[in-house]
């Protein structure tokens, strides 16, 4: 088990984490959600152990980390942080990067293993290449086969996905996600993709400023709307006034959550349309207030329609 316990740290005098606790079960993936400047990014330098705590405690199966004021070289061996930069070695090979940490006494059995993560995030025809001459989706694979090598015990990942092509992303996740449960990794993903979030994570946490905000499984998270920043953080959000679902107070509710009808008190003028590919994603406003909502027909700027919740 992870165990993060009352931590705080600060950077040049401003305080970017704040008393934050939370535990990860052996094997989870957890998604570390919110927007940019939050602290997702010191949070698994953190765990890794690059920066030292001003507060707090970090532990794996009751071992404390410690940051570079305990450790000659940072870092739990038995942890693997993939940054945003990649940290690969530009002017060796695609299949020397990935074969880094592997031992050379069992040279069949280390080549065997870099096969088999080139093969795992697409990179096989690219193993001679070196490393300088790859586009950044294409490094951003090589690093994730990287920190793999080893098959640590925990993987934190900082927005691995981010450089890479649509078309090869939707499988390199599977892939990569599929892997991990099956070797029962401990990963942390700091991402700003929903995609990365409600697929493969079984729990969510979500930071605001500094703070952990929400903890809980991804479906629960995503479904059960809080606050507005969380629910802003999955898809827009639509903040519904009192009464006009004979709600009392302002409720949440997601685009989806909404359906023209052919008449109701929720009447609202369209400002814009956006196609989707399976539809439409209509921006109108309702008393001067911005609201979303989907659809499979086209509308034109200056319609009226009303809305109800969808069934």
């Amino acid at each position: 088990m992870l165990i993060v316990k009352n931590i705080s740290f600060s950077y040049d005098g401003a305080l970017v984490l704040k008393d934050v606790s939370f535990t990860i079960d052996k094997g989870q993936n957890i998604a570390l959600i919110g927007e940019s400047g939050c602290g997702k990014s010191t949070l698994l330098k953190l765990i890794y152990g690059l920066y030292d705590l001003n507060d707090g405690q970090i532990f794996y199966d009751s071992k404390q980390i410690f940051g570079p004021k305990f450790n000659l070289i940072p870092g739990e061996e038995y942890i693997k942080y993939l940054a945003q930069d990649f940290d690969l070695m530009p002017f060796i090979t695609v299949e020397e990067n990935v074969g880094k940490f592997l031992s050379n006494i069992y040279k069949d059995k280390k080549a065997k293993r870099v096969k088999e993560l080139l093969e795992m995030v697409e990179m096989t025809a690219f193993a001679k290449v070196k490393a300088k001459f790859l586009s950044g989706g294409q490094q951003q694979r090589v690093a994730l086969a990287k920190v793999l090598a080893l098959d640590p015990k925990v993987l934190l990942l900082d927005e691995p996905f981010s450089q890479i092509d649509t078309f090869r992303k939707n499988t390199l996740r599977r892939n990569i996600f599929c892997y991990l449960k099956e070797k029962q990794i401990t990963c942390i993903v700091a991402t700003h993709d929903s995609k990365d979030v409600l697929a493969f994570a079984d729990e969510t946490i979500v930071l605001q400023d500094g703070r952990l905000i929400e903890k809980g499984h991804t479906k629960s998270v995503y479904e059960h709307l809080k606050n507005k920043y969380t629910a802003s953080l999955f898809d827009e959000v639509n903040e519904i006034p009192v009464n006009i679902f004979k709600n009392e107070s302002p409720i949440l509710l997601y685009p989806h959550h909404l359906e023209v009808v052919e008449k109701s008190n929720f009447k609202v003028v369209i400002q814009n349309c956006y196609f989707k590919g399976n539809g439409y994603l209509v921006e109108a406003f309702f008393e001067k207030k911005q609201i979303y909502f989907e659809s499979l027909i086209e509308y034109q700027a200056g319609e009226s329609v009303s809305l109800a919740l969808k069934i």
